[in-house]
């Protein structure tokens, strides 16, 4: 994200960067540092919030919790369901080790489903730049080699697919440069 946050700086965008390890933090441990964080930082001021992957997922569960709701949020690859991954690795050793509680609720149907659906805009960017063919775990799907396009699509959210891999999506120029203008569009009116 450190290529984006230089990006929108220099746009006049001032980001600043919420990190959390899934291996050792617990869910209801992130999503409070994450309400304080937000809480603390943008105050009275408006903002923007701009996710990557499962950072999407603990900004649904705190926008409700928010003192001041964002403007609009972007999130970039965001898991909105139980994704095959997910549930595909949740039963192995290895994986509940190295994503914690954090990784075994994205294997859960019914807690995705609960999630708040964002009321402000929100913008979906999803890639395509995946495997496909009778070689990828995803089939024919289109795929960012993590997530299916179809398992980043949220109610009401404007999605916009672009040619690149789940661990590189958010240096993608185009999807920074849409959030420059989209934030630029927001301000002005």
């Amino acid at each position: 994200m450190y290529y984006m946050a230089y990006r929108l700086n220099a746009a006049g965008i001032k980001p600043k960067l919420f990190g959390y390890c899934v291996t050792v933090e617990s869910w209801a441990r992130c999503t409070a540092r994450l309400k304080r964080f937000i809480d603390s930082n943008c105050q009275d001021r408006p903002y923007i919030v701009v996710t990557h992957s499962l950072g999407s997922v603990f900004t649904r569960a705190v926008l409700p919790f928010l003192s001041h709701q964002p403007t609009a949020c972007f999130f970039l690859a965001p898991p909105t369901q139980a994704c095959h991954a997910a549930r595909r690795l949740s039963q192995r050793w290895w994986y509940r080790l190295l994503a914690g509680e954090i990784g075994q609720l994205l294997a859960d149907q019914a807690f995705m489903s609960a999630l708040p659906i964002p009321q402000m805009l929100t913008k979906i960017y999803a890639g395509n730049a995946g495997l496909m063919g009778s070689l990828s775990p995803f089939g024919e799907e289109q795929n960012d080699g993590i997530l299916t396009v179809n398992e980043t699509t949220l109610t009401g959210a404007k999605q916009l697919i672009v040619p690149s891999l789940h661990a590189f999506i958010m240096n993608n120029r185009a999807i920074i440069d849409n959030i420059i203008n989209e934030t630029a569009r927001l301000t002005a009116a």
